[in-house]
């Protein structure tokens, strides 16, 4: 995809996860807003995919760890073609595909059951070292959450990844700066996440997770290393590319229960279809 196709894709996504977390009630705006131009450079250029056979061997593999943003990943998935955008509007509903967080078992074009922060580090760790056991060229994109890094079993993967220079896991950090109860700084000073990746091993880039290219450009440099594992920091806002979410005080989880997010909600998504939306 073009730059420009690149943008539409975002904006998509953008649309969909809103009006997908709108029907339910509530969920995870500020995150899911904050890698949609990470998701449409993966799965618009740098993903290899079959979205007529999902578990095909030869596909590419994401981890989306910090899994309360599944709205995001649905909606790239579904933008692409995994399955229809009417499953959208079924999100963590009674027999439902789409979980709040996602199912391998349940969603065509998930690889990996996740939301237990932490644990999809392991997972992507663990996919990658399968894959270059069987002489597989393909890669794991792995999509940490900046407040994840909390839990000590990222730490040991980091470590296990560096360690056997597993550079086919592209590791990406979304350091959007806020987590559940306030911003990352206050509850658990994370300092230079970028310098802490590259204490532990890895090759790290630190880019701005709203610039499309400088995004796909990141992924084609770690693709170029052989010997040593690979990070790119993304320096993202929580609730990405929608200033009312943005400006939002508590936008880890959003409720559409008044007349002001309601009013602001449309006018946002009027605002992101008069743009690329569409």
């Amino acid at each position: 995809m073009s730059i420009t196709e690149l943008e539409t894709l975002a904006a998509k996504i953008r649309i969909n996860s809103i009006e997908a977390i709108r029907k339910v009630g509530s969920g995870h705006i500020g995150g899911s807003l904050s890698i949609a131009d990470l998701l449409a450079v993966l799965y618009g250029k740098q993903m290899v995919y079959d979205v007529n056979n999902p578990a095909w061997e030869k596909r590419d593999r994401l981890v989306l760890s910090k899994g309360h943003a599944g709205p995001a990943l649905y909606s790239a998935l579904s933008a692409v073609g995994f399955f229809a955008e009417d499953w959208l509007w079924t999100l963590n509903e009674g027999g439902t595909n789409l979980p709040s967080h996602p199912d391998r078992i349940k969603t065509p074009g998930v690889d990996a059951t996740t939301g237990s922060l932490g644990q999809g580090t392991s997972l992507a760790a663990g996919i990658a070292t399968g894959l270059k056991l069987q002489g597989n060229d393909n890669y794991v994109y792995l999509i940490v959450g900046d407040g994840e890094l909390n839990e000590g079993q990222c730490w040991e993967a980091f470590q296990y990844i560096a360690h056997f220079k597993l550079n086919n896991c592209i590791v990406i950090i979304d350091e959007n700066k806020k987590q559940l109860d306030g911003t990352t700084q206050d509850i658990l000073n994370p300092f230079d996440i970028a310098e802490k990746m590259r204490a532990f091993g890895f090759a790290v880039q630190r880019v701005k997770g709203n610039d499309l290219t400088a995004i796909d450009q990141a992924i084609d440099d770690c693709k170029k290393i052989e010997d040593q594992a690979v990070c790119i920091v993304l320096d993202t806002i929580k609730g990405q590319g929608v200033k009312f979410f943005e400006e939002m005080d508590a936008n880890h989880s959003v409720k559409f229960d008044n007349e002001v997010v309601q009013k602001a909600t449309d006018k946002a998504l009027e605002e992101l279809r008069k743009g690329r939306g569409k």
